[in-house]
């Protein structure tokens, strides 16, 4: 067979491709031989970060790749486009006109890999304690709206809410309300290491070197009891150092399928179709990239020196130099494709302006050439980070207005220096955890945003966020989310680049790649099955 691009529609959690290549099909072999699937992401176990796999403190999209093949949850996304569906439930709602009070009733007869029954009881315990112990992550902040959790009998779990929050569904699907063993993970502390263990469609062995997850081996779970179909026996997922090494691996066989993250030349190969054995799935994303800012640095204090930046950087031409046809520019940090988005950094600066940028740094008597360090990680993104902040570099310097040098960090330095306030300008990626348009804004804008930033404005934080939250059609919320991208494209704590499409490569004989990662770029393996190559 030869090799077929799929690209999918640019509808927000629409997953359902043309099914014209193999990769497309619901049928699995349940062939015992293990689907190896490789990533350039890299775990690591370290004195900042010595718990990466613990629910209560995992917060990027690498880390949940593994939890969710593990750890259940009461609700999933679904498998195309829509609202969550019960998974580790068996119905859910709310059960009061406000949005307030939301129920679930677990599944009969569900029961961790152990063997322990799964009750009501180990819900709270697990919710509970990832709101008590208040990572550094700043995951916990998805359950801030719940006030108590309640339970009756073995099966019936209650959620009371501080304040009305539609998204709610949305979170009981993300790992942080994963469902723990009470035995396992003690109340009080975090897990450290890289054991895992739940009541998901799989078990979960690392194989770790150097305080360093190397590979994580997928086994169905055979107590499994919930709304998916697991389409093979096992998975393996194998961290690459970097994107050569895993394309290598994929043309050799040694891996059938390769996801995060592929550099922009890969694609570009595949996209040409010369290798008849390997298939690559386009689809649409809602990743974006964005340049975070410590408000309270001096170099960026001062919010002229933010907009001129937003003022100077060209989308366009960093998108079309780096990333061709596989990213957007993005003028908000709500994608396009997103119900509430407003193009609100455009509408604000329109074109890039060198006079205008000069403009606002001669209003707020700011000497120029600004001086600054633009911080990026070399292994989180992918290989064209670091090309990217080469033509931030080279569009801010010969404005004249800044002399900006840029460094290149891993990310288990790079992120925990972040958090602590060490970087003036960095850049981040985000990957959303569930596909909605607060889940763009609220974690960097509420207090316990995800980027420890000092940035606070509390028409948003008090008035804004919760209004949009009350709106159970996400369209009547779009006015509430206007004037939040507004205010941001107004005060620039964080400055919007692109957002990006997705892409999977496989041997051509792997089914169920076009279902193998949904809008929020998760990766679900129970998808993947072993057919007949073409």
């Amino acid at each position: 067979m030869n090799r077929k691009t799929l690209v999918l529609p640019a509808v927000i959690g629409l997953l359902a491709p043309v099914l014209a290549a193999c990769g497309g099909s619901d049928s699995g072999s349940g062939d015992s031989d293990a689907i190896v699937v490789g990533t350039t992401d890299r775990f690591t176990a370290s004195k900042e970060a010595p718990a990466p796999l613990d629910p209560a403190y995992s917060y990027d999209v690498g880390t949940w790749n593994i939890l969710r093949q593990t750890v259940q949850t009461l609700m999933i996304q679904p498998r195309g486009e829509g609202e969550p569906v019960p998974e580790a439930a068996e119905r859910c709602g709310f059960t009061d006109t406000g949005n307030e009070r939301y129920a679930c009733t677990l599944r009969d007869g569900l029961k961790f890999a152990n063997g322990d029954a799964v009750t009501a009881a180990d819900v709270k315990y697990s919710i509970d304690r990832a709101r008590s112990l208040k990572a550094d992550s700043g995951v916990f902040a998805l359950l801030s709206t719940i006030d108590t959790v309640e339970t009756q009998g073995d099966r019936e779990v209650i959620f009371h809410l501080k304040t009305a929050d539609a998204t709610f569904p949305y979170k009981l699907s993300t790992p942080v309300a994963g469902i723990l063993d009470p035995d396992d993970y003690p109340k009080g502390e975090l897990r450290d290491g890289f054991e895992l263990s739940g009541s998901g469609p799989y078990t979960f062995k690392p194989v770790v070197e150097n305080n360093e997850l190397v590979r994580a081996e997928f086994t169905k779970n055979p107590d499994y009891q919930g709304s998916l179909k697991v389409n093979n026996d096992r998975v393996d997922m194998v961290s690459f150092k970097d994107t050569d090494s895993m394309g290598e691996a994929l043309d050799k066989a040694d891996i059938d399928l390769m996801t995060r993250t592929m550099s922009p030349d890969q694609i570009r190969k595949l996209s040409a179709g010369t290798d008849s054995d390997i298939d690559l799935v386009e689809m649409p994303g809602l990743e974006i990239r964005y340049l975070g800012f410590n408000t309270d640095a001096p170099t960026v204090k001062s919010k002229a020196v933010r907009q001129a930046m937003a003022q100077v950087v060209n989308r366009s031409a960093l998108v079309s130099k780096v990333y061709g046809s596989q990213a957007e520019p993005l003028y908000s940090l709500v994608p396009a494709s997103v119900t509430g988005h407003s193009n609100s950094f455009f509408n604000k600066y329109g074109e890039p302006s060198v006079t205008k940028a000069r403009t606002l740094l001669q209003q707020a008597d700011v000497t120029t050439p600004v001086k600054l360090t633009l911080h990026y990680t070399t292994d989180h993104y992918g290989p064209a980070t670091k090309k990217e902040f080469e033509v931030l570099r080279e569009q801010l310097n010969s404005s004249g207005l800044f002399r900006v040098d840029i460094k290149g960090t891993p990310w288990d330095t790079f992120r925990p220096a972040e958090k602590k306030g060490e970087y003036d300008v960095y850049g981040m990626g985000w990957f959303p955890d569930f596909p909605d348009a607060d889940n763009f804004l609220a974690p960097f804008l509420d207090a316990d945003n995800t980027l420890g930033s000092p940035y606070a404005n509390s028409r948003i934080r008090n008035d804004l966020i919760p209004e949009s939250r009350r709106e159970a059609d996400r369209l009547s919320a779009s006015g509430s989310l206007t004037d939040i991208q507004d205010i941001v494209a107004g005060d620039v704590p964080v400055l919007p680049l692109w957002q990006g499409k997705q892409y999977i490569a496989a041997r051509d004989d792997i089914t169920g790649t076009a279902y193998a990662l949904n809008s929020s770029s998760t990766l679900q393996l129970w998808e993947l099955g072993r057919g007949v190559s073409g």
